[in-house]
């Protein structure tokens, strides 16, 4: 058993190993993690809500964009993918490669058992120091339930919940409203989970 310690990479070696990766992987603290695939609903849920929020949005300056795109957290050192983001503000990014990205307005999280816990502590926690994000979104995909976590002018997060699948979500800083029935189309809920 060996008890030498890992090397850290730096985000310049974690960058050259990432991007011309066939997997991707999350970086913190000069640790990769790689990412696991997404299941069938995961994916459903994603492309349903960055389609409907691309066709509200397509006259106007914002951006959407799914999980290819990476984004650096700058206050704390994080890269990470996530589910969905949408960009108003002309974007930045890290360097000259164009595919790091510093200030989405809107994350969004499709939420799966192994990630949950996660997506809703310490990641939160990394977004919040994200100057630019007004909003962060958790899509639930064992049952209808969004949950909008929107950012007060004096710095704290409101939190709505939507969880009817007769009723419509609405972002609190795009102007995109959508059905819950069209976010959730196509998949099928456990019968036994109830939240």
């Amino acid at each position: 058993m060996s008890t030498a310690p890992t090397k850290l990479l730096t985000p310049q070696e974690y960058l050259a190993r990432e991007r011309p990766a066939d997997f991707r992987s999350e970086f913190y603290r000069g640790e990769m993690f790689a990412m696991a695939g997404a299941s069938w609903e995961h994916t459903l849920i994603k492309d349903n809500l960055a389609g409907e929020a691309r066709n509200g949005l397509k006259d106007g300056p914002c951006r959407v964009l799914t999980s290819d795109l990476r984004v650096k957290v700058t206050a704390t050192g994080l890269y990470t993918y996530p589910d969905i983001v949408v960009v108003c503000d002309e974007p930045q990014f890290e360097d000259s490669m164009f595919d790091t990205l510093l200030n989405p307005r809107v994350v969004v999280e499709v939420l799966s058992d192994s990630t949950e816990k996660y997506d809703r502590g310490t990641k939160f926690a990394h977004y919040r120091q994200m100057p630019s994000v007004r909003e962060y979104v958790m899509v639930a995909q064992d049952c209808p339930r969004v949950e909008r976590y929107v950012r007060q002018d004096d710095g704290t997060w409101v939190l709505t919940v939507f969880s009817d699948l007769e009723k419509t979500f609405a972002f609190g800083s795009i102007p995109v409203k959508v059905p819950l029935a069209d976010i959730y189309r196509g998949v099928a809920f456990p019968e036994t989970t109830k939240r």
